[in-house]
């Protein structure tokens, strides 16, 4: 008799975990009363939601200011504009990380310089942002991932030795801290997603966060069309309509309320993960940096040894968690084998100046490739949600998976 869920055996969480997004009358009554009120734009910029939000997420972070858009795609789009970069400069973002953080450089005119990452974190390694740097590069985009945030102390020393800003793609981030420090208040900027599955959400949105009062300004400018937003200088930029409406924005405020809780009770269940997952053969634990003094995550990623799971990569072993009842995914393949990353097609000057560079065939990241096709596995954040009896059942399910790898589908050595 099969023993895998998978091939109709019994699975090892017959319950589902809880559901996302949260919400309770609050979130009703939130909405309702921007209905009534008739105001449900984004216009004038930014709406009082928008405001009350900005202002309540930019202080838990640590910033001076917060700025509320449409995305968490068009917030780089938006950051990399406000600090004047565009056609002709280089931003090095990483090759392992959503299509996004690479799409926006090019959406400001900028040629995405891709590196691999480190093999303890998946995050930019920064040896090769160093060695990628030329006299061109204006920016680094570093991408905080899973549970683990890029190591901000080497990049914000190379950073200042070379005269370039800093960009962090917090999507998964919200309420981290490096050494005290908000995630997204390291760099010049910081942008994070409101996208429905995100652990901040309201269904789309995206916010900057910045302690550079200019640069502020420019964000809120370049959302609401280019319209000055100081009265005495009368500084306008060019810029479109990226703002979010008040429907979204009452959400978030309301989201805001309950955050800090929840980021509370992923951090313990986090904890109790690591721990359990440290016996489970053929897992590698990648334990968060000890420089991470708040620790929020939007997934838990740990690597799995193929050979340990009969030679079946990670979309197999995912697959089969999922059959056990088990939040699993891989995410992010590298980028140079990423089907969203499609830079020919963009059309743009710079995809065309720079056919070769932005040729994914011609790219090579072997810790991203490793880790992408092969051995990351992410655990959605509602495993965090269940308490000890959720982390359990993960441990058990992952254990009955690898004593049962000549269960699962696929000759051993061969990729699914």
């Amino acid at each position: 008799m099969p023993e895998l869920a998978m091939n109709g055996g019994t699975p090892v969480r017959a319950t589902s975990y809880p559901s996302w997004p949260v919400w309770d009358d609050r979130d009703v009554e939130a909405v309702t009363t921007v209905v009534k009120s008739g105001n449900w734009g984004g216009f004038p910029e930014p709406g009082p939601n928008a405001e009350r939000f900005e202002e309540a997420f930019a202080a838990y972070q640590g910033a001076r200011h917060g700025v509320l858009m449409a995305n968490g795609t068009v917030t780089m789009e938006v950051a990399l504009k406000a600090l004047g970069i565009g056609w002709g400069d280089e931003v090095i973002v990483p090759a392992l990380t959503f299509a996004a953080t690479a799409y926006a450089p090019m959406a400001s005119g900028a040629v995405p310089v891709i590196v691999d990452v480190e093999p303890r974190t998946w995050t930019i390694d920064p040896d090769q942002v160093e060695a990628a740097i030329t006299d061109r590069t204006r920016a680094i985009m570093p991408v905080h991932l899973g549970h683990q945030m890029a190591d901000m102390d080497r990049l914000e020393e190379i950073a200042r030795r070379h005269g370039l800003a800093v960009v962090e793609d917090c999507a998964h981030a919200p309420g981290q801290q490096w050494r005290g420090r908000g995630a997204g208040c390291i760099g010049e900027f910081g942008s994070f997603s409101h996208q429905s599955s995100k652990i901040l959400t309201s269904g789309e949105g995206g916010t900057l966060l910045t302690n550079d009062d200019d640069l502020a300004g420019r964000a809120h400018s370049i959302v609401d069309c280019g319209r000055a937003k100081d009265p005495d200088e009368k500084e306008f930029t060019f810029g479109a309509n990226y703002r979010l409406g008040e429907l979204h924005a009452a959400l978030l405020v309301v989201g805001m309320e309950r955050f800090p809780e929840q980021q509370r009770e992923r951090a313990e269940a986090g904890k109790e993960l690591e721990r359990s997952l440290a016996d489970v053969p053929g897992v590698r634990v990648m334990p968060a940096d000890e420089r991470i003094t708040r620790w929020s995550f939007y997934n838990y990623i740990f690597a799995i040894d193929p050979d340990a799971f009969g030679g079946r990569t990670n979309e197999v072993v995912c697959a089969a968690l999922e059959a056990e009842g088990i939040p699993a995914e891989v995410q992010y393949p590298p980028m140079n084998r990423y089907e969203l990353f499609q830079p020919s097609l963009s059309r743009l000057p710079v995809a065309v100046e720079h056919a070769d560079r932005l040729d994914p065939q011609r790219m090579s990241f072997p810790v991203a490739e490793a880790a992408g096709l092969r051995e990351s596995v992410y655990l959605m954040e509602n495993v965090f949600r269940d308490g000890s009896q959720g982390v359990q059942d993960v441990v058990e399910a992952l254990t009955k998976v690898q004593r049962n790898a000549d269960e699962l589908p696929g000759a051993a050595g061969v990729a699914q």
